[in-house]
């Protein structure tokens, strides 16, 4: 009987402690507006935007960490979904890997705001926040400011073009002094 009230004890205590990060992980994936003070890029051309794009520089989370040569391919599927395909060479295991998500719009469609989820009904903000006149590199923000992603059609950019887009970064308020310059040192098979 005193085993399995300690049992008792001790799965509640655990629960507890985890119940308050799950739901810190959950509120933030559940937020889809842009962040304060951010517009999404409107007009927004999916059919321009689809494709693939390698990631330049990020900020650091989890779902990233020790990562290079990472890339994003949009598709635009007939629902008017996006298919969302992220790789990346994850160094510590030494091997290519792979999440699929899926986006939608969050309002009209040539607003570049969209939710997406690589997790079930849980969805994040993903929202354009700048982008290149000929959609070769963008600058792509989460539900808040510590969620900052730049893109590019070519796995680098000019000097200009990345001191611009960094400096439009920290307008926004995104800490530009912690960006993660992402390497692209490998090939990735499935080119």
């Amino acid at each position: 009987m005193r085993d399995n009230f300690r049992a008792r004890s001790l799965l509640r205590a655990g629960l507890l402690g985890i119940l308050p990060a799950l739901f810190l992980l959950l509120s933030a994936c559940a937020s889809t507006s842009p962040p304060p003070g951010v517009t999404p890029v409107s007009p927004f051309d999916i059919s321009r935007y689809e494709g693939r794009w390698y990631e330049l520089a990020r900020l650091d989370h989890s779902f990233e960490r020790g990562m290079t040569d990472v890339s994003a391919t949009y598709t635009l599927q007939p629902d008017g979904t996006v298919r969302v395909l992220n790789r990346g060479f994850d160094t510590a295991s030494g091997r290519w890997k792979e999440v699929i998500g899926k986006a939608r719009f969050t309002g009209a469609p040539d607003v570049a705001s969209l939710k997406v989820s690589f997790f079930g009904p849980f969805y994040g903000g993903y929202h354009v926040a700048a982008l290149d006149p000929n959609y070769r590199w963008a600058l792509v923000l989460g539900p808040d400011t510590s969620y900052c992603w730049i893109l590019a059609r070519d796995k680098q950019i000019s000097d200009s073009d990345m001191k611009q887009i960094v400096a439009q970064a920290q307008r926004l308020g995104v800490d530009s002094a912690s960006l993660i310059w992402v390497s692209h040192e490998r090939v990735d098979p499935s080119e």
